[in-house]
């Protein structure tokens, strides 16, 4: 008997019929007994009492909590359903829609719920039943309205609270979760697991310096607990401070041995702070406890492949379809898996983005290869892609993702398998570009005068297009995406600069109403057929990490990429080129994981460019002469 049904049954005294009566007495020395535990004892009492009175509806409550708690599921239905149809109060009713939850027959337990509440629309625990209900069926929005009135009932109850907040947080509304887990605070102070929710509230509102301000608290006040410790140093490293990340997943091992997300967590602080020996080390530690820990051999495998070692890389990169939570397409199809081993002459395959759109550009340069192994290649894209995709070599369909149509195929794989399937080392990457068929001329001709109503004269300057940030879900999106106000200095310089950016985030777009000289054409970008016609009137693309920088170099237009100090796997380390894209330049951020010094050594160079350029264009006099 869990404390919900205890606190049911003796909720309310026997009804006043009952009183004084020898059944209502039994009734009540019976339920003292189940509470101490004595059953047998319990169930005597219930069976005098209903020989004195067969209709006591408090005994046959009783005797359903006794069969519940007994697993005797369809007697304690019996026994609770005779109580309900003898006198429908809540506590029977409560009771009922608690068996029913635990048995799984949640819209029974729903109306058995709703019923209660309806009969006693003043009392607390039915909506708490109803609310805990929702929540476990994941109705969010439904949960949140029961919570309020639990809330209005039992304004100081501190449960009531802290489940408002978790249904907030699941509804992304952390703004008001936070002010939920306020009152918490208020109600429970001090109280360690109320400070460790709201520091990961914070968190998702970039509130770094609260959050970790709230976990030290939690940490002084609960000293042993490893995930505490754990997430001081996530929050560490977050805010730049690496070196002392380490120290506290170290404390969370310390305090918990197989703490496989302090492993993790320590070998990726480890790999950020290009201490790459020891970062594999921790690896090494984690799977000799944990071998099939996949989210280990995914992370390890991305350290590979920073460092050069593309043949474990490529395998191990594998995992990301086992890894829980991680944004990968993963169809499960029926027919088999192609990597490389069987022939492919005469058979249908089908190619299926599985990651990014970044990485769908940079592995689609392997789709002419598969078809020139004697197969016919069927595309299940990206809708924004299958304009652009669908004309390589080989393709004899391009479907897009968002639709329903049937296809008909032999055997499938993942586009960013494609390296594995080929076996890919760092000397043979197909580097050849442009590997994307060239923008249609309508399309570029139409760019071209869009852009020329913006000159003083048509194409009298460089076009630099400009894209500086990526998705903002992305988990390393703080450090590979820049505010548009970082690029300021860039803006003096004698060139003219377009908006790549889809979907500014509203302080980019004050800038961008701030400085009208930016050419933002960006809500003519429909596609990447779109954006790829743009970037051909380009002369120059400054981009972080992000598919525009995929796109210029599969296109073989100049790109300049502005990379963090711990690059995205495919940038590699310690060069500035990219054996990917022969017409990127890499700059890459120092130690000191400024972008300031990055933007100042762009500057420098573009305004080279800018000269160089110059020096070689006739002057518009001396052309007429």
């Amino acid at each position: 008997m869990n404390h919900r049904d205890r606190q049911a049954a003796a909720g309310q005294s026997p009804s006043a019929s009952d009183a004084g009566s020898d059944a209502g007495a039994l009734c009540a020395a019976g339920f003292r007994h189940f509470e101490a535990g004595r059953v047998l004892d319990a169930q005597l009492c219930c069976r005098q009492a209903l020989g004195l009175d067969p209709h006591h509806a408090d005994t046959m409550h009783l005797l359903g909590l006794l069969s519940a708690q007994a697993a005797q599921h369809e007697l304690a239905l019996e026994w609770l359903s005779r109580a309900i149809r003898q006198e429908a109060r809540p506590r029977y009713l409560s009771s009922l829609g608690n068996l029913l939850r635990r048995q799984g027959r949640h819209d029974e337990a729903l109306r058995a719920f709703d019923k209660a509440v309806q009969l006693d629309p003043a009392a607390p625990e039915p909506w708490r039943d109803l609310a805990a209900l929702l929540m476990e069926l994941k109705r969010f929005d439904q949960a949140l309205l029961a919570l309020g009135q639990l809330q209005a009932r039992a304004p100081e109850d501190w449960d009531a609270a802290m489940k408002r907040a978790s249904v907030l947080l699941q509804l992304n509304r952390t703004e008001e979760a936070i002010v939920s887990l306020d009152q918490c605070d208020r109600l429970r102070p001090d109280h360690a697991p109320t400070l460790q929710v709201r520091a990961l509230a914070q968190h998702s509102l970039d509130r770094l310096e609260p959050a970790l301000a709230d976990l030290t608290k939690a940490h002084a006040l609960d000293p042993d607990n490893a995930s505490i410790c754990n997430d001081i140093g996530v929050f560490l490293r977050l805010l730049g401070r690496g070196e002392e990340s380490i120290a506290w997943f170290d404390a969370a091992l310390a305090r918990k041995a197989d703490y496989f997300a302090a492993y993790n967590n320590k070998a990726f602080a480890l790999t950020h702070l290009h201490r790459f020996a020891e970062a594999f080390a921790t690896y090494d530690a984690l799977k000799a406890i944990d071998p099939g820990n996949v989210e280990a051999i995914w992370s390890e495998a991305l350290l590979q492949l920073l460092t050069g070692n593309f043949a474990a890389g490529w395998r191990g990169r594998e995992a990301r379809f086992r890894v829980p939570g991680l944004p990968v397409i993963n169809y499960n199809f029926a027919q088999p898996l192609w990597l490389g081993e069987s022939s492919l002459e005469g058979k249908t395959i089908l190619i299926h983005a599985d990651e990014g759109i970044g990485d769908t550009l940079q592995f689609a340069r392997y789709v002419p290869d598969v078809a020139a192994r004697g197969a016919r290649v069927v595309l299940l894209l990206p809708e924004s892609l299958c304009p652009l995709l669908a004309r390589l070599p080989g393709v004899v369909e391009c479907v897009p993702m968002t639709g329903n149509k049937v296809i008909a195929f032999d055997t499938y794989c993942p586009i960013s398998s494609l390296p594995l399937a080929f076996a890919t080392t760092l000397h043979s990457i197909p580097g050849a570009t442009p590997y994307l068929p060239a923008p249609e001329p309508a399309q570029v001709q139409a760019w071209d005068a869009r852009l020329t109503l913006h000159e003083k004269l048509p194409h009298d300057r460089l076009r630099i297009g400009l894209t500086w940030s990526g998705n903002p879900s992305h988990k390393d999106d703080r450090n590979r995406s820049l505010p548009l106000r970082a690029l300021a200095p860039l803006f003096d310089c004698d060139a003219t600069f377009v908006s790549l950016q889809k979907d500014p985030r509203p302080a980019d777009k004050e800038v961008l109403r701030e400085r009208p000289e930016i050419v933002d054409l960006s809500a003519h970008l429909t596609d990447f057929g779109a954006t790829a016609a743009l970037l051909s009137c380009l002369d120059l693309v400054i981009t972080v990490d992000t598919s525009v920088a995929h796109l210029a170099g599969a296109l073989a237009r100049p790109v300049w990429i502005l990379l963090p100090y711990t690059p995205d796997y495919r940038w590699l380390l310690d060069r500035d080129d990219s054996p990917w894209y022969p017409s990127a330049r890499l700059y890459r951020q120092d130690a000191s994981r400024d972008y300031a010094g990055v933007i100042a050594r762009v500057r420098a160079e573009l305004q080279a460019t800018i000269a160089a350029r110059s020096r070689e264009r006739p002057r518009p006099d001396s052309a007429t002469k």
